[in-house]
Order: C-alpha cells, then sequence, then structure tokens
C-alpha cells in the first residue's frame, strides 16, 4: 500500500491543531525541567509503548489491532509524535539557530 501524501497533511494538521489546543492549557510544561526532563518524557511514552507492544510479541500492528480505541495504544503514538515534534520545532527555532549564529561569529573572527 503506497502513501497517501493527503493522509498525511491530514495527519500532521490534527497533530499542529492538538498541539495548539494543549499548549492553551499546558504551556512550555513539557521542557520545564530542561533537556533531561524532555527526554524523560519521551522515554516514558516510549515505555508505555513497548510495554503495551510486549505482549504481542513487539508486533505493534498486532498491539493496535487489539486496542484501536482512542485511548490505547495509539494516543500514546501520537503523544509521542506530537512531543517530538515539539522537541524539533524547540531546537530548530533556538539551540540550531544560536549554534548557526556562534558559527558565523568565529567564521568572522
Amino acid at each position: 500500500m503506497a502513501v497517501d501524501s493527503r493522509d498525511l497533511f491530514n495527519l500532521v494538521e490534527d497533530d499542529v491543531r492538538e498541539l495548539m489546543e494543549a499548549e492553551k492549557s499546558y504551556g512550555d510544561s513539557w521542557r520545564k525541567r530542561g533537556g533531561i526532563g524532555a527526554f524523560m518524557m519521551l522515554a516514558r511514552k516510549w515505555d508505555r509503548i513497548e510495554n503495551q507492544t510486549h505482549k504481542e510479541g513487539y508486533d505493534i500492528f498486532s498491539a493496535i489491532a487489539k486496542d484501536p480505541t482512542d485511548t490505547g495504544i495509539l494516543d500514546d503514538i501520537r503523544d509521542l509524535r506530537r512531543y517530538l515534534i515539539l522537541v524539533e520545532d524547540y531546537t530548530s527555532r533556538f539551540i540550531t539557530k544560536e549554534k548557526r549564529e556562534d558559527n558565523y561569529e568565529e567564521s568572522r573572527d
């Protein structure tokens, strides 16, 4: 089955909508404890996914088929994907930008 770009765009649009809605309640709490805290948040989500797939011999598709509800493993997959988006957005806007600016200043010296 080929990837349908429209489905992917819809998925990403849903993620952006959910992230904007969550920000109203939670703000930047996902990075409140810095990079280590952000990593641990990602690790907890992965641990939940791993725990749910362990019962199925790590067959994620089987685990999803057994519980396709919006509160099961799919919820953890969505949360992990959205947190990863937040991490990448933050690093691309702040950390990577600062590094590029530092490299630019060093090259001028």
